[in-house]
């Protein structure tokens, strides 16, 4: 166990006059480490310190740089599932958990959200005034990791990703000055945070443009395996059809779930005109033997909760995006399904959950982005309408998630050679769902890796939020 006589690192937090500092065995410490969404991400940092303004985060910030020798994690909501994006075993965790406040400005319909808030506190604040953000579609994440990854939302079809409607950043730079990132001030660190991730400073306040918003209707509806065909179908065609049709949302799962040990397929449809049953929904709408329909009228943020993952697991996730085709889908789950039962012969105790998850990724998202000034991501080179395919593994055990690690980066690597060797191959890589064996920073084209190296370069000159806060995704490791 580490103590404040072992750690000088925390000490001179201490004597910095930084308050809210927690070592090991103390219960905020234990009940922050646990509250990580993945069991794999719980480790043991030296100390957690938890400010309270940005202020605060750049006294930290300068403390630990200058006066310390040890590295140290930044934690928003703390839902990214591999060891070390958001934490450390050596070192400190700066957890932003305190500032988790958002504040509407009717005049503009401007949302400032702190950034460690969780979606389901923003939606929550925003409800009474009848609007709404372009923020996660599960209730937990962390508003700053999902930002600063680009962010899919239930409005991407209408409104483009996430940081598309992100109109300024708080940023505590490395030199401990706190600066505003927009389209008018400091404009190449506004958008090189569309997608760059942790590789210029913290983001304590994220500015998003707000928007009136009804009700939603959505829910989840399951169905069995043996409709697989028809469902592929008509994600097919509703990828196509996004266009046509921008106010809808659909994301479905073949999920293992160990209490019925099977796959069951589970679809969660939303419509953000809270219009019932759309025509763009008929063929979804069509696939016969329904297990099970939640479909209602609700607010965005229960809607969201409802998507909630179950927790408690160590995980190993990846995402890769591919042509929107029929045969590229089909195999695809055709080795989630192998995947699955060669998991089942070797699992100990039969206790894990595998999500395989279709997203639509239609060119209509990418041209939003473009109208609104452009992101990191660069999804507008590609011409054709694309599905990013997801696969999330649940498992007990560090062996098991070792295994399943290797296992996952096989798997990962089948469907992106079939997807090449059928002209179906698509380069992004979606950041917030990589694993640390990708490299989704590397998929953004030339152009966006080159502006966000040069955008690190020019406000963390030292190479800070490089070699001393190492997790996530680094420019700097970018070959």
């Amino acid at each position: 166990m580490i103590s404040r006589a072992d750690n000088s690192s925390c000490a001179t937090l201490e004597s910095a006059g930084l308050k809210n500092i927690y070592y090991p065995g103390n219960d905020i410490y234990e009940n922050r480490t646990h509250s990580y969404f993945s069991v794999s991400a719980q480790l043991e940092p030296y100390c957690i310190v938890q400010p309270t303004s940005a202020e605060e985060v750049a006294r930290i910030v300068t403390t630990l740089s200058r006066g310390t020798t040890r590295n140290f994690a930044i934690r928003s909501g703390g839902h990214t599932v591999w060891p070390g994006a958001s934490n450390t075993d050596n070192g400190v965790t700066i957890d932003l958990g305190r500032m988790n406040q958002t504040t509407f400005v009717p005049d503009t319909k401007v949302a400032q959200v702190q950034a460690g808030s969780r979606w389901r506190e923003v939606y929550g604040a925003l409800e009474p005034y009848g609007v709404t953000v372009t923020g996660g579609r599960t209730s937990t994440v962390g508003v700053a990791g999902f930002l600063t990854g680009g962010g899919n939302t239930f409005y991407a079809g209408r409104r483009g990703f996430g940081c598309d409607n992100v109109i300024n950043y708080e940023v505590v730079l490395a030199s401990g000055q706190i600066v505003n990132a927009n389209a008018t001030e400091n404009s190449d660190l506004f958008r090189a945070l569309k997608g760059g991730s942790a590789n210029f400073g913290i983001v304590t306040r994220f500015d998003m443009q707000a928007f009136d918003a009804p009700e939603l209707w959505g829910g989840l509806v399951t169905y069995p395996k043996s409709t697989t065909p028809q469902h592929i179908a008509a994600y097919v065609n509703w990828t196509n059809n996004v266009v046509n049709y921008q106010d809808g949302s659909a994301i479905t799962f073949w999920t293992y779930d160990p209490k019925v040990k099977d796959v069951v397929i589970t679809a969660a449809y939303e419509d953000t005109t809270g219009t019932v049953a759309a025509p763009a929904f008929d063929e979804f709408m069509a696939i016969p033997d329904q297990t099970s329909s939640t479909m209602r009228i609700d607010t965005h943020r229960n809607l969201t909760v409802e998507l909630e993952l179950t927790s408690g697991y160590r995980n190993v996730w990846y995402a890769i995006t591919f042509k929107n085709d029929v045969r590229l889908v089909t195999k695809a789950l055709d080795l989630h399904k192998q995947f699955v039962d060669d998991w089942k012969a070797q699992s100990p105790d039969g206790d894990f959950i595998c999500h395989g998850i279709l997203q639509a990724i239609p060119t209509i998202f990418s041209k939003h982005s473009v109208e609104k000034g452009g992101n990191m991501l660069g999804l507008d080179r590609e011409t054709d309408n694309a599905i990013m395919f997801q696969v999330q593994l649940m498992v007990n055990g560090v062996e098991q998630e070792q295994l399943g690690r290797e296992r996952m980066v096989a798997f990962r690597e089948a469907v992106k050679q079939y997807s090449i060797d059928l002209g179906g191959g698509v380069e992004w890589e979606y950041l917030n769902y990589a694993d640390f064996t990708q490299d989704p920073l590397s998929t953004y084209g030339e152009k966006n890796i080159d502006h966000i190296r040069e955008v690190a370069a020019k406000f963390d000159p030292t190479g800070v939020f490089q070699t001393r806060m190492p997790g996530g995704f680094k420019i700097s490791k970018v070959a």
